[in-house]
């Protein structure tokens, strides 16, 4: 599986086998946490944790965890920075757990004095802030079913309503050179499904990135979705940069600019 296709395929696991990980499998999710990176700064700290929950574990957000004995748990500094690399040098972990036949599932919530956060000492500044349990995925419940139909998963708001050209009146053509990436955007996880994200391609070289903020984990779905963005642009022999411009086209509404991204030399 290549990662387009696992981009693609991906989907939140909830119910797990209960089996524990191999040895190899742990030692390729600790090598994909080391070789994870973000052009974003800010403070991350990710662990691989193993918990004997082999009865289950209700977390204090939507739905049920069910039989996942190893978590991630991701720890992480207040700013924007930080936010914004939680979810794009985590989500490369995620892809690569489902490339490797492993399920996952982003859980954000206040974990502090839970379990997870037990014995766990964090760099001066960070708190623990994301768990996400991986595994080999077992038959979904019906609640599982359920769960993800009433949190509208599968559905996302379509292509012309989120990615323009030029101004804001004008919805990106599917054959823009930048629309495969920016599908691949489209596609990434975010919090209730609110996707965040807007995008507007100024050349054949730019693109200026907003955002409005729906939830405290906005900023890291950003991230999330700049992953899929980035990998997509590498996969396919791109090599660009994102960065601060000085000045970018006013968006319409409470949208906010937050980065941009070019392939144009410096």
């Amino acid at each position: 599986m290549n990662l387009l296709e696992a981009i693609k395929e991906r989907r939140s696991v909830r119910s797990y086998d209960g089996n524990r990980l191999t040895d190899l499998q742990i030692a390729t999710l600790l090598d994909a946490i080391n070789e994870s990176s973000s052009p974003f700064g800010g403070r991350l700290t990710i662990r691989l944790k193993e918990f004997d929950l082999r009865k289950g574990y209700r977390p204090t957000t939507y739905g049920m965890l069910k039989g996942a004995r190893h978590f991630f748990l991701l720890a992480s500094g207040a700013d924007g920075e930080s936010a914004l690399s939680t979810g794009f040098r985590f989500e490369q972990i995620v892809l690569k757990a489902w490339q490797m036949g492993l399920g996952t599932c982003w859980i954000a919530a206040t974990f502090k004095g839970s379990d997870f956060d037990r014995d766990q000492t964090w760099p001066e500044g960070e708190t623990l802030r994301i768990v996400c349990p991986v595994g080999t995925a077992a038959p979904p419940t019906a609640t599982e079913r359920l769960t993800r139909l009433a949190l509208r998963s599968a559905n996302r708001l379509p292509f012309d309503r989120l990615f323009y050209h030029t101004d804001f009146h004008t919805p990106l053509h599917k054959d823009n050179r930048f629309a495969e990436p920016l599908e691949m955007l489209r596609l990434a996880p975010s919090s209730t499904n609110s996707q965040p994200w807007r995008a507007l391609v100024c050349d054949n070289h730019t693109v200026h990135f907003y955002y409005r903020h729906k939830s405290d984990i906005s900023l890291i779905d950003c991230g999330i979705g700049f992953c899929h963005f980035h990998k997509t642009e590498k996969f396919r022999g791109h090599d660009g940069i994102f960065f601060k411009a000085d000045a970018t086209p006013a968006p319409p509404r409470d949208w906010k600019y937050l980065i941009s991204y070019t392939t144009a030399p410096a």
